[in-house]
């Protein structure tokens, strides 16, 4: 991944940081959970999870069965809303989404706390990534309000889809991204993103492509879209 970033003339700020060398600070973050009485233990399997579809709540008063169980964050009956540079105005029910996994069965940190724990100890102040997560938006908000943390600003691009509007994925044989072809599939993106870049920059290296994008940014293209489907093979 790192390469492939930079074959796309795609870098990062310091060190590349891993969580596995983080559980000490989600620890400390879930025991300060705890102490607050927001969370509870699940024993519901995964196919009883995905089932339910919302979780509704079966294991707030307790584990239904024995064995391992994960660990949920209780959410408050209460409207969420933040305004999203790229979406606009977003509100959701927290109950409605349910109370939603922190740790998993198995020990490990789930990305919810993970990511709002990271967020805070990097001083991330902008968040912009895909559509599809907008959705978890909400519940990291509720864990930095409970947690005390600040709130990044957040940006959820539309996400790029196969004709089907299937997520692209190796598993579906979409194609794989390739360096040697950098400045024409960076062309290719701005243009499902609704951006006009001219033809001939699809020649161009992936700096001069990369430049051209910044100068030319607009996230009042993105406003309520939260899709692009590519167009089908020989079209």
């Amino acid at each position: 991944m790192l390469r492939t970033l930079e074959g796309f003339a795609l870098h990062w700020d310091g060190a590349v940081e891993y969580q596995s060398a983080r559980t000490e600070h989600y620890a400390r973050a879930l025991q300060a959970l705890n102490a607050l009485g927001l969370t509870f233990q699940c024993s519901c399997s995964r196919r009883e999870r995905t089932l339910e579809g919302g979780y509704p709540g079966t294991c707030r008063d307790g584990p239904r069965r024995r064995g391992p169980t994960a660990t949920r964050f209780r959410v408050e009956d209460l409207s969420v809303s933040f305004q999203d540079r790229a979406q606009g105005p977003c509100s959701f029910h927290l109950r409605e989404r349910g109370d939603v996994i922190i740790r998993r069965r198995d020990g490990a940190f789930a990305y919810q706390l993970a990511v709002v724990v990271d967020d805070a100890l990097l001083g991330v102040t902008d968040v912009v990534r895909g559509a599809d997560l907008l959705d978890s938006t909400p519940w990291q908000l509720a864990l930095q309000g409970a947690l005390q943390l600040p709130t990044p600003r957040y940006a959820h691009l539309p996400l790029i889809t196969e004709p089907t509007g299937a997520k692209l994925a190796k598993s579906r044989r979409s194609v794989a991204l390739d360096p040697t072809h950098a400045g024409r599939q960076l062309h290719e993106a701005l243009v499902l993103l609704g951006h006009d870049p001219p033809v001939t920059l699809k020649l161009e290296s992936p700096p001069r492509v990369l430049e051209w994008a910044c100068a030319h940014w607009d996230l009042d293209r993105f406003h309520g879209v939260r899709q692009v489907r590519t167009a089908p093979a020989g079209v």
